[in-house]
C-alpha cells in the first residue's frame, strides 16, 4: 500500500530494531537493545514538526523538541535528495533554553518543497517523524526555468514527464496512478468497482477485491487512532452556485487534531472562515465538515483526499467533463394546474443534468419529467400540474456549469373558478421553437465532431513518434551487439486502421414503431457486418441495412418482441455494440383520442359518457378523474373495463360536475394521459349587485349591475326588467333590453321613487329575480362621506393623497370634492382647494404645507346636491422626505434558551446619513431547520432590542434573524452564523438531594426503591449498574425531568450489590453509588458447648447459624446467667467467629450461656448451653507442716492458645485474644507490622491472667496488616503472629 509522505528508513546492521510506539502520533521508535538499562531510555518526541503550506519568499521554520538518555543527537533529511545547509537556504539551530531543534529556510523556494525528516538518535534508539512543506509558487521563477532548461538538455525529451506539475512545485508530491486508482477503490461504494476497474485497465477483479479487503482493515486500523466514528461520506457534488462539496461525519478523539485536504497528492490550502479571496474552506457544524471549493474551473479537476493526523480517511474524483451550456434555461411563466417545460442545449453529449428545484434534487416522477435527446445534446425537465407551491428558481448543472431561472405560476383569476380547484389545463408552458433547438444542438455536434478529429489526429501522431522511438531505441540496442545491422529501416507511416467516431447508442423501441441503430467510422472505404445475440443478420422485409459514407445503420420497420437483444456490428476488427430494450407503454389510437378531446356538453340531470379504446402490454392500470378527483362506481357513477377499451357514464349530472375528465394508463413501461372536458348545462344564477346609480335625475334614472355569478354554461340572450312605483302594489314589465348589464329610464316622475325586478334569459331559461332597493327621481340626496385619504408619497414641500369615492352618491353623479387639512394639536380645519375650484379626481397634492409639521386630512363629496359630509380624518403625516430604511442589526446574539423559548439581543444599527435612517422597531423571524419558510414571531414591531421567542419544540433545530424597520421600510435582514438548538446552555450534572443515603437495607420479599433527584442540561443519559455490570431484566428503572427511579420488586438475597448511576451528557458525567443488602432474621445457631481450657476461663463455641454463608455481615452475641443471679446480660457482641472465652470464672457457681445470631434485620432466636459447674473442692482444715523441698516453679513464656487470622468487614469492631503461661509473669508486647501499639490509644489491650486480648473497636483500611505478639521474661521469649483482612467498602459514620 502507498501512504503519502511516509519515508521509509532501515535499522542499521547489527541491531535488533524494535520497533515502539509513541505517545505522540506520526512518530516511529526504533529500540537498538532487547533490554535497556536501568534510568536509560530510548529517544522520544514531546513535540514533533508542524507541516506547513506556505508562499514563495517567506521565512518557513519546523521546531521539534526531544527526550531521551543518554541525549539524543538530532539530525534532518529530506525524502529526495539532499538537504544544502548554507545561511542563505538552510540553517539548523539549537536553543538551549527552550530545548528547541530547529530547521530554518530564510527565504523558501518551490525547490524546497518536499517531506522532510527529523531523527533522534543515542546508542539506544532512534526516533524518527516526517512533516510535509508545500510552497506556493507566486509569479515566473528563472531558477526553475534554467533548471527545467537544463534537465532538457541534458536528459532529453522523454524525461520531462518526469519533472513537474503546472503550478511548478516538485513532482514527488505527484500521485502515481497506482497509488491514485486505490485511494479513489478505498472510499468508493461497492456499486462503482466495476466501473472504476473498467476505466483504469484492472481486469483481475478477484484478486482487486482481495487486496482491497486487507488493505480496508489496514486502513480502519489507522484510522481507527484518531477518529472514534466516521460515517456519512458525500462524495465531491456540485452546486448550483459555483460551488463544490466534500461532506463527512466524523468524530475526532482529539478534537484538536489537524485536518489537511490534498489534491493529487499535494497539499490544499484552506480556510475555516468565509472568505472570499481563499478558494477552499472548511466549515464544520457539530461532527460534521464540509470542504467547499469555489469558483470551479477546468483546473479543479483531480483526486480529492482528507487526511486527519497523517491518515487518509477519505478520497473522492473530481473529474470536470468539458461541456458547457450552449442555451441556458429561461424563465417560464405558466398558469395554475398547467405544465412548464425548461430546456437548454449542452456543447457536448452528457448522458444526465442534475436538475435543481428549489435546491433540490429532482428526479423523474409524476410530478416531474426529465427528458434527453438522442445526441445527448439536448435536456429537457417538464413540471407537471403546476400549483403555487411549485413556483422557484429552477436550475440545470453540467460538469461544473451551471444555469437557473424562475417558474413563475399565476394563480387562476377567473371569478367563476372561486373556491373550486381550478380545471386541469394541457397546454404547455415555456419551452420554444423546436427546430431553433435542433439546429443549435446540429451546430454542437458538428463542432463536438470536430474537436473529437482534432484530437484523435494528435494521438495518431503521439502513437507514431512513440513507435518510432521505440524502433530508434531498438536499433541502438541492437548496435552494441558484435553483430551490425546496416538495413534496418523504420516504418513510419504504421496504419492506425479502423476506429469509431461515434459507436452504437443503447435504443428503446416501442412495439409497433420503428427503430434504428446508427454508428460512424472513421474511413468511407469500411465495411462491416451487424450481429444480433451473436448471430449475422442481413437485409430482410423487416430489417434494412445501410451505408452512407462513414454512417452504417440498421433499421427495423415494425419493432416487435422479437427484435430485442444486444446488437453489434463489427468492421475490421473492430466492434460496438448496444442493446434494443422493446417496450409496450399504453397508447390511444390518434383517430380516437382526437374525437375524445372534444368536450362534451349536456344538459342539468342528463347523463353524459365516455369511450376510448387503447392498447398496450398488460398489465394497465386504468383510471378515470374528474376535475382532478379519482372516480370510484358510485350511484351515478359507472366504469367499465373490457379488454383494450374503457368507458366512463355519469349520469344524473350537477353544473357542478362540469370540469375536466381524464383517462389514466400507467404499465411498467410508462404513463399516458387522455383528457377531455365535460360542460354541463342549466339556469342562470341572479344578477349580482350591489347597483350602481349613474344619474337619478328629475326625468332620467340610469343605472348598472353586475352578470351573474354563473350563466349556467351558455351565453346571456336578455335581461327582463320590471319597475314598481313605490307605493303601488303593481310591476310594470320594461320587456327584454338585451345583454348589456345597464339600462337608462327615461319614464319616470320628477321626485318619485322606483324599484326593479331584475332577471337573466338564456337558452336553459330564466333565472331567479334580483330586487333593487329604491331609486328617488330628481330630489335633492347629498353624497355619503368618501373613504378616509391615504397617503400615498411625503415630501418637504408636498404631500400626495388618494381616496374612495363614496358608496351613497345621491342618485346622482359625483362632480367633484373638497379637501381640508389641520395641523397636529389644532382644533381649526382649513381648505386646501378654493370654494369654486372643487377637486375632479381622486387624488390630490398638497403643496401648502410647512417642512417638519404634522397634517391630517378629510375630504367630502359634491353632487348637483352639493357637498356630503367629510370622511374620517386621515393618519398623521410628517411633511417631510421619506425615509430611508435603516441598516442591519449589530451584534445579534443569544442570549439564553430553554427547550421551548429563545432569548434574543441586539444593537441598534447605525445611522448613515443619506443611507441608512434609524430604525424604529424590530421584527423577528424564525425559520425551522427541516422548512424553507420564514414566520415572524412578533405581528407588530417592537422597539426594543430584546426579544423572547417562544413555543419552541424541545430539541429542535432553527434559523433566526431580525430585520429593523422604520417609516422607510424594513432593512436588510441579520442572520445570526449557526442554526440555534432549543435547549438550555450547558449543564454539568449535579445531584440535587442535600443528604443521600449510601447505604439499604431491604427486608427479602420486600421491595427496594430509590430515587435520585440530580439537574443537567441538555437532557442527559442516565445509566445504572449493578456492580459494575448492566442491572438484571427485573430491576425497573423509571426516568423523568430531574430525576432517576431504581425499583426493585419483590426483592432477593441475589439482589444485594453495589448500584451505580451514571449521569452524562454532552459536558460530563457524574456518578453515584449505593449499597442495597437484602437479607431477613437470621436463623438460630447450632449447639452451644462449654469447655475449661485455662483454669479460671471458660470457652463458649456453638455451630454456625445456617446463614453465615449467604450474610457476610451476620454476627454473633453471647449472653449468661449464673447461680447468683436470674438475669440474663450481655457478655459479648458483634463476634465474627464461633468461639469465645470468658474469663473470671468463680468456682462453685453455676453458669448458663445463650448465643444469638444477629445481622442488620435483627436477631435470632437464642441456642443455649447446657449449665456449667466448676466445682469448690471443701475438705478438712488440718495443718501439716511438710518437708521444706525448693520448688522451682520457674519457665520461659509459652502461648497456651495461639492467635487466630481474623477477617472482619470495615466499620466493625474485631477481638484477638490467646492464652499465655510463664514465670516471672512474661511481660506482653503487641505490635502491628513491627511497630508497637502499647502506647496507642485507638486499640485497648488487656492481660488477665495471661489471657491476652487487644480490641479495634472500628476496623478501618488502616488496620490492615500483620499483628504480632511477642512475650518476655528472665528466662526466654515467645512470639505469635497474624494477619487482619478487611473485606466490604467503607460505610458513613
Amino acid at each position: 500500500m502507498w501512504k503519502r509522505s511516509k519515508v521509509t528508513d532501515q535499522t542499521a546492521a547489527g541491531q535488533t530494531g524494535i520497533k515502539k510506539k509513541s505517545k505522540v502520533p506520526g512518530v516511529m521508535i526504533t529500540q537498538f537493545v532487547e533490554e535497556l538499562p536501568e534510568g536509560m531510555s530510548t529517544p522520544d518526541f514531546t513535540r514533533k514538526p508542524i507541516a506547513l503550506t506556505i508562499q514563495q519568499g517567506k521565512c518557513a521554520v519546523f521546531k521539534a523538541i526531544v527526550v531521551g538518555t543518554p541525549t539524543p543527537t538530532v539530525t534532518w533529511g529530506r525524502a529526495n535528495g539532499e538537504i544544502h545547509f548554507h545561511p542563505d537556504v538552510c540553517m539548523q539551530k539549537y536553543d538551549e533554553i527552550s530545548r528547541e531543534h530547529t530547521i530554518e529556510f530564510p527565504k523558501v523556494a518551490p525547490e524546497d518543497a518536499d517531506t522532510y525528516k527529523c531523527f533522534a538518535t543515542n546508542e539506544y534508539g532512534r526516533a524518527v517523524c516526517t512533516v510535509a512543506l508545500n510552497v506556493i509558487q507566486v509569479g515566473f521563477s528563472k531558477t526553475k526555468e534554467l533548471q527545467k532548461t537544463q534537465v532538457e538538455a541534458h536528459l532529453g525529451p522523454h524525461r520531462i514527464s518526469l519533472r513537474s506539475k503546472d503550478d511548478g512545485t516538485r513532482e514527488e508530491k505527484q500521485m502515481e496512478p497506482e497509488e491514485k486508482v486505490w485511494e479513489i477503490l478505498l472510499s468508493a461504494e461497492k456499486k462503482d468497482y466495476e466501473r472504476i476497474c473498467a476505466e483504469y485497465g484492472i481486469k483481475d477483479f478477484r484478486h482487486m477485491l482481495k487486496k482491497l479487503t486487507e488493505m480496508k482493515k489496514e486502513r480502519e486500523e489507522e484510522i481507527a487512532e484518531f477518529v472514534t466514528h466516521i460515517s456519512t461520506l458525500k462524495h465531491i457534488e456540485v452546486n448550483d452556485d459555483d460551488c463544490a462539496t466534500i461532506e463527512l461525519d466524523m468524530d475526532l478523539k482529539d478534537p484538536s487534531s489537524k485536518l489537511f485536504l490534498y489534491k493529487n497528492g499535494v497539499m490544499v490550502p484552506f480556510t475555516t472562515e468565509e472568505s472570499e479571496s481563499m478558494k477552499h474552506n472548511l466549515k464544520q457544524v457539530g461532527k460534521k465538515y464540509v470542504f467547499t471549493i469555489k469558483n470551479l474551473g477546468s483546473e479543479d479537476a483531480g483526486l480529492y483526499s482528507v487526511d486527519v493526523g497523517g491518515i487518509n480517511v477519505f478520497s473522492t474524483d473530481f473529474k470536470v467533463p468539458e461541456v458547457d451550456f450552449a442555451v441556458k434555461i429561461q424563465e417560464v411563466k405558466a398558469e395554475e394546474r398547467q405544465d412548464a417545460l425548461f430546456q437548454c442545449v449542452l456543447t457536448a453529449p452528457t448522458n444526465e443534468l442534475k436538475w435543481l428545484g428549489k435546491s433540490t434534487p429532482l428526479s423523474n416522477s409524476e410530478k416531474f419529467e426529465i427528458t434527453v435527446s438522442e445526441d445527448k445534446l439536448i435536456h429537457k425537465l417538464i413540471v407537471r400540474d403546476c400549483m403555487p407551491l411549485d413556483a422557484g428558481i429552477y436550475a440545470a448543472v453540467a460538469g461544473i456549469k451551471s444555469c437557473n431561472a424562475w417558474l413563475v405560476v399565476e394563480a387562476d383569476k377567473d371569478s367563476a373558478s372561486k373556491g373550486k380547484k381550478p380545471t386541469r389545463k394541457t397546454t404547455m408552458a415555456g419551452g420554444g421553437n423546436d427546430e431553433d433547438l435542433m439546429a443549435i444542438a446540429k451546430e454542437q455536434q458538428e463542432i463536438y465532431q470536430k474537436k473529437m478529429d482534432e484530437k484523435m489526429e494528435v494521438a495518431k501522431k503521439a502513437q507514431a513518434e512513440r513507435e518510432a522511438a521505440e524502433a530508434i531505441s531498438k536499433v541502438e540496442e541492437m548496435s552494441c551487439w558484435p553483430r551490425t545491422f546496416d538495413n534496418l529501416v523504420v516504418d513510419e507511416s504504421s496504419d492506425p486502421g479502423v476506429h469509431f467516431h461515434a459507436g452504437l447508442s443503447d435504443c428503446k423501441a416501442i412495439i409497433g414503431e420503428a427503430a434504428e441503430l446508427e454508428c460512424k467510422v472513421n474511413r468511407e472505404d469500411c465495411e462491416g457486418l451487424w450481429y444480433k445475440d451473436g448471430e449475422e443478420i442481413q437485409s430482410s422485409e423487416d430489417i434494412t441495412i445501410s451505408k452512407d459514407g462513414t454512417f452504417h445503420r440498421l433499421k427495423i420497420h415494425k419493432v416487435t418482441e422479437e427484435f430485442a437483444g444486444k446488437y453489434k456490428f463489427e468492421a475490421d476488427g473492430r466492434k460496438t455494440e448496444s442493446l434494443i430494450v422493446v417496450e409496450d407503454p399504453p397508447r390511444f389510437p390518434a383517430k380516437e383520442l382526437e374525437a375524445f378531446k372534444n368536450p362534451v356538453t349536456v344538459k342539468k340531470g342528463h347523463k353524459a359518457a365516455f369511450k376510448l379504446p387503447y392498447f398496450g402490454r398488460e398489465p394497465i392500470k386504468i383510471q378515470w378523474y374528474l376535475d382532478g378527483e379519482e372516480l370510484s362506481e358510485e350511484a351515478t357513477i359507472k366504469l367499465d373495463y373490457s379488454e383494450g377499451c374503457s368507458s366512463l357514464l355519469l349520469t344524473k349530472l350537477q353544473r357542478k360536475d362540469s370540469g375536466e375528465v381524464k383517462m389514466k394508463l400507467k404499465n411498467e413501461f410508462g404513463t399516458v394521459e387522455a383528457i377531455s372536458q365535460l360542460i354541463v348545462l342549466d339556469k342562470p344564477t341572479p344578477p349580482m349587485g350591489p347597483l350602481e346609480i349613474v344619474e337619478a335625475s328629475s326625468s332620467t334614472i340610469d343605472f348598472k349591475w353586475r352578470p351573474p355569478k354563473d350563466s349556467g354554461g351558455c351565453k346571456i340572450d336578455n335581461y327582463i326588467l320590471e319597475r314598481q312605483q313605490v307605493g303601488r302594489n303593481t310591476w310594470k314589465k320594461v320587456g327584454p333590453i338585451g345583454a348589456e348589464a345597464k339600462y337608462k329610464d327615461s319614464d319616470v316622475d320628477h321626485g318619485r321613487r322606483y324599484c326593479y325586478r331584475i332577471r337573466v334569459e338564456t337558452e336553459m331559461g330564466t333565472s331567479e329575480v334580483m330586487e333593487t332597493e329604491d331609486i328617488q327621481a330628481g330630489t335633492k340626496a347629498y353624497p355619503g362621506p368618501p373613504s378616509s385619504p391615504k397617503v400615498l408619497t411625503a415630501y418637504k414641500d408636498c404631500i400626495n393623497l388618494s381616496w374612495s369615492p363614496p358608496s351613497e352618491t345621491g342618485g346622482t353623479n359625483i362632480l367633484g370634492y373638497n379637501l381640508e387639512k389641520r395641523k397636529k394639536g389644532s382644533n381649526l380645519w382649513g381648505a386646501v382647494n378654493p370654494p369654486d375650484q372643487m377637486i375632479k379626481g381622486k387624488g390630490c397634492g398638497v403643496k401648502d404645507v410647512v417642512e417638519g409639521m404634522e397634517y391630517e386630512f378629510r375630504v367630502s363629496a359634491i353632487n348637483n346636491s352639493g357637498a356630503g359630509e367629510f370622511s374620517t380624518p386621515s393618519e398623521f403625516v410628517f411633511a417631510r422626505d421619506p425615509k430611508k430604511p435603516p441598516g442591519k442589526v449589530i451584534d445579534f446574539k443569544v442570549t439564553d434558551s430553554t427547550y421551548t423559548t429563545l432569548s434574543l439581543s441586539w444593537t441598534k444599527p447605525k445611522i448613515i446619513e443619506g443611507v441608512e435612517d434609524e430604525a424604529k422597531g424590530y421584527f423577528v423571524e424564525i425559520r425551522p431547520a427541516e422548512s424553507t419558510d420564514w414566520d415572524r414571531c412578533n405581528s407588530n414591531a417592537i422597539t426594543m432590542t430584546t426579544y423572547t421567542v417562544k413555543g419552541l419544540k424541545s430539541m429542535g433545530m432553527y434559523w433566526v434573524r431580525a430585520v429593523g424597520t422604520n417609516d422607510g421600510g424594513e432593512g436588510e435582514t441579520q442572520e445570526l452564523d449557526n442554526y440555534i438548538l432549543a435547549t438550555p446552555p450547558p449543564v454539568r450534572p449535579r445531584f440535587t438531594d442535600a443528604k443521600m443515603k449510601s447505604f439499604m437495607v431491604v427486608r427479602a420479599g420486600n421491595s427496594a426503591r430509590f430515587t435520585i433527584n440530580f439537574e443537567a442540561s441538555p437532557w442527559p443519559e442516565v445509566i445504572w449498574l449493578k456492580d459494575g455490570s448492566p442491572v438484571p431484566k427485573k430491576v425497573t428503572i423509571s426516568n423523568a425531568e430531574g430525576t432517576s427511579q431504581l425499583l426493585i420488586p419483590s426483592a432477593e438475597r441475589s439482589d444485594t450489590g453495589i448500584y451505580t448511576i451514571i449521569v452524562k451528557n454532552i459536558v460530563a458525567q457524574e456518578s453515584f453509588s449505593i449499597e442495597i443488602r437484602v437479607t431477613d432474621e437470621p436463623k438460630p445457631p447450632g449447639p452451644v458447648e462449654t469447655d475449661e481450657n485455662v483454669p479460671g476461663t471458660v470457652t463458649i463455641s456453638w455451630t454456625p447459624s445456617p446463614d453465615e454463608k449467604r450474610d457476610d455481615r451476620l454476627h454473633y452475641m453471647v449472653t449468661k446467667r449464673d447461680s447468683s443471679k436470674s438475669t440474663w446480660h450481655t457478655i459479648a457482641d458483634r463476634i465474627f467467629n464461633n468461639r469465645f472465652t470468658l474469663c473470671n470464672i468463680m468456682p462453685g457457681r453455676e453458669y448458663q450461656f445463650r448465643v444469638y445470631a444477629k445481622n442488620d434485620m435483627g436477631s435470632s432466636k437464642h441456642s443455649e448451653s447446657q449449665k456449667w459447674l466448676i466445682p469448690s473442692k471443701r475438705e478438712k482444715f488440718t495443718v501439716s507442716m511438710p518437708e521444706t523441698k525448693p520448688c522451682d516453679l520457674q519457665c520461659p513464656p509459652k502461648f497456651l492458645v495461639p492467635l487466630k487470622m481474623h477477617t472482619a468487614p470495615q466499620g466493625y469492631e474485631c477481638y484477638m485474644s490467646c492464652a499465655i503461661k510463664g514465670d516471672p509473669t512474661p511481660h506482653v508486647t503487641w505490635l502491628r507490622n513491627n511497630i508497637s501499639l502499647n502506647t496507642n490509644t485507638n486499640y485497648f489491650i488487656s492481660n488477665t491472667c495471661g489471657v491476652c486480648s487487644l480490641l479495634i473497636l472500628r476496623v478501618g483500611s488502616k488496620d490492615v496488616g500483620e499483628y504480632k505478639i511477642v512475650a518476655e521474661n528472665s528466662l526466654g521469649r515467645a512470639e505469635c503472629s497474624t494477619k487482619l483482612t478487611v473485606r466490604g467498602t467503607s460505610f458513613p459514620e
